[in-house]
């Protein structure tokens, strides 16, 4: 029996919910070997400032006090330079743009960058990252849809380098070889998330399949080689974001599936199935800890886990019974190689 020992995952792109369902999906985090974890602010309402993100805190440290929480704001037109000081100053963490109308609650999402570059400026004087959801919106006169609005949104993503190179930029969960190359082309301030499912899935695996469906989504197989051989690379400017968004059975099994991968119930297990897969487990824990960790100038987590290799069978889906609903998470009913056990 194989065991490996490792810090708790820095999973640093989670979406975690509000009220009574945040307290069920808060604990399932830490579950899946979870540690510390960057918040998306894209509620509805969004978290638009400071205030918000420090009240929002509170209740994610009451329903499971034992995940560190980083916490950021949504970029939107009513931020300015002022509150960034004032983010800074509160230990927020970063500023996550969503293009407008592109995946979950992003109807505030922004069209234009230049228009918040005194922002950019300000974030970076004090130090702040830009979370980048990167892809542009579908357009039908300029040959834009949603296999191709990442790679489309790239140009946008340099364009902001070049005039912000001091700026720490992610791009969030890629999903194309051509974003794989362009970050490991751009400067050492840029770097981007990677979740497991887009290890493992392809168009094939999420196209009728609604609870793989997700924004951006999965690509080629040959964009799904990129992600693995840049894991295979060890390459420090790319880390572990999960993108985990839990929505409920009855939202994922209808005509118009919200977009999302619920996996942070077994999120370690998950990738250390997909890293055996691909003889590379001695990369896990630089991929889920220390390259996170560094590009985020964290201090190292107090917090160890235990990966064991023994049978383990994801469940169908967990019973949410006030809400008569149910959470379907990822590779749900599968038997995998993997369990976690916290320390």
């Amino acid at each position: 029996m194989k065991t490996i020992v490792l810090p708790a995952a820095e999973d640093l792109h989670i979406h975690l919910r509000d009220g009574e369902l945040l307290k069920f999906i808060a604990p399932l985090a830490k579950a899946g070997g979870a540690g510390r974890v960057l918040v998306m602010p894209n509620l509805k309402p969004y978290i638009k400032n400071t205030e918000q993100a420090l009240i929002y805190k509170k209740q994610l440290q009451l329903a499971e006090p034992e995940l560190e929480y980083l916490m950021t704001l949504y970029l939107n037109p009513n931020l300015t330079v002022a509150e960034i000081q004032k983010a800074a100053e509160n230990g927020i963490i970063g500023i996550k743009s969503y293009p407008k109308g592109v995946t979950t609650n992003s109807e505030s999402g922004l069209e234009n960058y230049e228009i918040y570059y005194p922002i950019f400026a300000e974030m970076e004087k004090y130090n702040l990252v830009l979370n980048i959801h990167g892809e542009m919106p579908s357009n039908e006169a300029q040959n834009i849809c949603i296999m191709n609005a990442e790679e489309y949104f790239l140009p946008n993503l340099e364009r902001i380098h070049q005039n912000f190179p001091k700026l720490r930029i992610v791009l969030e969960h890629i999903t194309s070889k051509a974003a794989v190359e362009l970050i490991k082309r751009l400067g050492i301030t840029v770097a981007a998330t990677i979740t497991p499912h887009h290890l493992e899935l392809t168009v094939d695996d999420w196209a009728g399949q609604n609870h793989n469906y997700c924004k951006p989504v999965a690509k080629y197989p040959v964009d799904r080689q990129a992600l693995r051989e840049v894991i295979k690379e060890n390459n420090s400017k790319f880390f572990l974001g999960s993108d985990s968004a839990p929505h409920l059975k009855s939202l994922k099994e209808n005509a118009c599936a919200c977009a999302g991968v619920f996996s942070s119930s077994h999120l370690m297990p998950y990738l250390a199935e997909i890293f055996d897969k691909l003889n590379c487990l001695e990369q896990l824990e630089n991929f889920t800890s220390r390259f996170g960790q560094n590009f985020y100038q964290l201090k190292p987590l107090n917090k160890s886990i235990k990966l064991v290799n023994i049978p383990n069978q994801i469940p169908d889906s967990f019973k949410i019974n006030f809400l008569k609903d149910e959470l379907v998470p990822f590779w749900a009913g599968k038997n995998i190689n993997w369990q976690v056990e916290l320390i």
